[in-house]
């Protein structure tokens, strides 16, 4: 007569299969209640309690009567398994183990351990979190006389015979033929993988995965994946919607899914979100997410634990950029900021502020008016009017008492802007200065000196305003243009004192990025250019047309024109860089004899830089040639054409970019760029470009086609790689998310409630910088 303990181990077989392969109820002849009726349940009445009713439940409450009663079946046990000398102790059955247990502690078998630490794989919450990368349905098995040749299918079949052969010296083929329940035969084959031919003994019942291969009326199964049938009642692997693991060699899916498997069932697996919170935002629980994600009982299972997962992983990205620095908690300056004042730098303007400009604005005044620290940035295509709004918002600092600040990437920006402020501050008695660093050194120290003795209302510069020995008298409010040129203890630098922070950005960047790469920071978009101004006209041709492109530029020269011509490398290196420009522009001498030629290049310093820029303004050349990106905000109105070379090698956004240094005057202005590369793909993706104008659009196409890692400056944000997320198409989720990121740093900046214990810890182990764990 069985033990109870044989009878326990023979009914928490099946029911830990029921559960393995999506709670259909189909893993037991009969059901589980037919199973439960029988005398193998006698001894376990708390069991048949936790499964009453399991055929009317639906797939989430099996999953969860399922756990209960395992976890009281395996709570019966002995709680504690001997420890051989110098072994590494496992969990008993229906033990938890805390999320950060080393692998060494999860059942995974001989040397499982070793093959999870080589994927990176070193605690249980990294198992639990290492989603698979797609996911294959292996619940029907199919008609191979419907099969198509190349087709990935699973089969079942008895092994009717098996032989091995070596046509050549370095390639051994194991064969098998099998024999489906249907009455068809199928051929499988291994190639160099003597190992299988163990399993391939006569009689024998297999699973097989791989493609297909069709010779007139027989089928060939070039094997990716074998299971003995003896195993596939309780498999990971087929009868049902399976996990497809990144993984490296001597690593197999079968080993993968089983260690997510036994890290599901080791896990405490507690929500850190409140339940009142997931229902306001139809989200599943926890537990749910994470067996849907790698053991999906159906398409809808899967969906909301994708739903789910992708929901937290915005949410704590979310978090963490509005905790970096503390700005989601930080009082600031509280500015009268007065209609009065307003509408007196308006009257001071030469033109009118555009609808966008004053909408933008009226966002930043009534930040202004908060007490909170501003933290914002504004987003608007070249020519758009970002300078004249922020002027604006410099004027209503002074008018407070307060300095401001304007922070360029680049001297020749800084100069730039200084002079559009004096023409903009100048007339309404306010003091501008520059401090570069190309000044002299008397120069410098008497501009900080008068900084420091209030003596300047507005300062334009470079990295020097953020030298140590710059101290303001009384900082109210610091622009930062270009902000991802900069890196964070730059910002945080300027940002000593908490005055209000705008950032500006004419690299148009697509919301679902803008609310991620820079989450710290609220949104404004100026998406209306000034009246008059004429879009550019891009036109795209191959590279067998060089020669007419530029007979136009000649054209364009001879009527007082200007133009640009860019380049691009293959690859980053100075030497190459030079070599590159100096023979662009030795074959442009001979194509353009009548045409005065200068070069820019990566090896000049920043002042030989603006030099030749500053010539080139003068026109004292006509064409300028680089390998360079010609920095973003240059002005040159003379400047009609912009020629770019090799134009595949850049991004969308980067080309659109490039275009923006033309058209800055009122003549019609060109963009030709000349395609290298002849493949349909190629010509699609500059099609993009040729056929619109609008910086925001082409930043959403660049985003789908290159991902957010491409973007230029995304990198410096501290934008990780999103593992279920998709900034192409997530901005709905996104936008829940950081609502309510925003809702619960507004009630407790801290996350100090008790109840937010569990979502502070998690945001601690999701975050790798040392540093900022100390933010909370």
């Amino acid at each position: 007569m069985a033990t109870v303990a044989e009878m326990r181990e023979k009914l928490r077989r099946p029911l830990a299969a029921e559960l393995a392969a999506g709670c259909a109820d189909r893993v037991v002849a009969g059901g589980v209640e037919r199973l439960l009726a029988s005398p193998l349940a006698g001894p376990f009445p708390q069991v048949r309690e936790a499964l009453r009713g399991y055929a009317e439940l639906d797939a989430a409450g099996r999953a969860a009567a399922l756990h209960r009663a395992l976890a009281l079946l395996d709570g019966a046990v002995q709680k504690t398994v001997p420890v051989p000398r110098q072994a590494v102790p496992v969990p008993a059955p229906g033990e938890r183990l805390p999320l950060d247990t080393p692998v060494t502690r999860l059942d995974t078998g001989p040397g499982g351990a070793r093959k999870l630490q080589s994927l990176g794989l070193h605690t249980l919450r990294d198992v639990l979190h290492a989603y698979p990368h797609r996911h294959e349905d292996r619940r029907a098995l199919p008609d191979l006389a419907a099969v198509e040749e190349g087709q990935k299918v699973t089969v079942e079949g008895r092994v009717v015979t098996k032989a091995r052969r070596k046509p050549k010296p370095n390639l051994l083929i194991v064969e098998a033929t099998l024999e489906t329940p249907a009455g068809g035969r199928v051929r499988a084959s291994w190639f160099n993988q003597p190992w299988v031919e163990r399993q391939l003994r006569e009689g024998a019942r297999l699973v097989l995965t791989g493609r297909v291969k069709r010779f007139g009326r027989t089928v060939q199964l070039g094997v990716e994946h074998l299971e003995t049938l003896e195993d596939a009642r309780e498999s990971l692997s087929t009868g049902r919607i399976v996990g497809v693991y990144d993984s490296k060699e001597g690593i197999s899916q079968e080993f993968l899914r089983r260690a997510a498997f036994r890290a599901l069932q080791a896990a405490p697996l507690d929500d850190y979100l409140p339940a009142h919170w997931r229902r306001e935002r139809g989200l599943t629980d926890l537990a749910d997410a994470l067996w849907g994600i790698h053991f999906p009982a159906g398409e809808a299972h899967l969906e909301r634990g994708l739903h789910r997962l992708r929901f937290d992983e915005y949410l704590f990205l979310e978090l963490r950029m509005l905790l970096q620095g503390e700005d989601a908690v930080l009082l600031g300056k509280r500015f009268q900021a007065s209609g009065e004042d307003i509408a007196r730098f308006e009257a001071a303007l030469p033109f009118r502020l555009t609808g966008a400009q004053r909408r933008v604005l009226l966002e930043i005044v009534a930040d202004m008016r908060s007490e909170r620290q501003m933290a914002r940035l504004v987003q608007g295509d070249v020519g758009s009017g970002k300078t004249a709004v922020a002027a604006c918002a410099l004027y209503l600092a002074v008018r407070d008492g307060y300095q401001g600040a304007l922070m360029a990437p680049t001297e020749i920006l800084a100069r730039q802007h200084y002079a559009n402020l004096v023409g903009y501050l100048g007339k309404l008695d306010v003091r501008v200065g520059l401090l570069v660093g190309a000044m002299t050194p008397k120069a410098k120290l008497e501009m900080q000196t008068r900084i420091a003795e209030g003596d300047v209302d507005v300062v334009v510069g470079t990295q020097a305003l953020i030298q140590e020995n710059v101290r303001f008298n009384n900082l109210g409010l610091a622009v930062v243009d270009e902000e991802h040129r900069f890196g964070v203890m730059q910002r945080r630098r300027l940002l000593a004192g908490r005055p209000d922070v705008l950032v500006m950005s004419a690299t148009p960047i697509p919301r679902s990025l803008a609310l991620t790469a820079y989450g710290d920071l609220e949104l404004s978009v100026i998406d209306e250019l000034p009246p008059g101004r004429t879009p550019v006209e891009t036109k795209l041709i191959q590279d067998t047309h060089r020669q007419q492109a530029y007979g136009f530029v000649m054209r364009q020269i001879r009527e007082g024109r200007q133009a640009y011509v860019v380049t691009a490398l293959i690859e980053q290196n100075e030497n190459l860089e030079l070599l590159a420009a100096t023979q662009l522009a030795d074959d442009l001498r001979v194509l353009l004899p009548e045409a005065r030629i200068e070069l820019l290049h990566g090896r000049m310093t920043a002042a030989e830089k603006d030099l030749v820029m500053d010539r080139f303004r003068a026109r004292e050349f006509d064409v300028l040639v680089s390998t360079t990106v010609i920095e973003v905000g240059v002005d040159v109105p003379n400047a009609t054409v912009m020629v770019i070379e090799n134009a595949e090698r850049f991004g969308l956004s980067q080309l659109h970019q490039l275009r923006g240094r033309v058209g800055r005057g009122s003549a019609q202005s060109y963009c030709i760029l000349i395609a290298g590369e002849h493949s349909n793909k190629t010509r699609q993706r500059l099609k993009i470009i040729e056929g619109s104008t609008d910086g925001f659009v082409i930043a959403e196409a660049d985003l789908k086609l290159r991902g957010p890692g491409e973007l230029r400056g995304t990198r410096q944000s501290g934008i990780p790689d999103l593992r279920l997320g998709d900034l192409a198409s997530d901005i709905e989720i996104i936008e829940q998310a950081r609502a309510l990121a925003k809702h619960i740093l507004a009630h407790d900046p801290k996350l100090e409630h008790p109840r937010l214990r569990g979502l502070r810890q998690e945001l601690q182990s999701r975050s790798q910088s040392v540093a900022f764990r100390e933010v909370i």
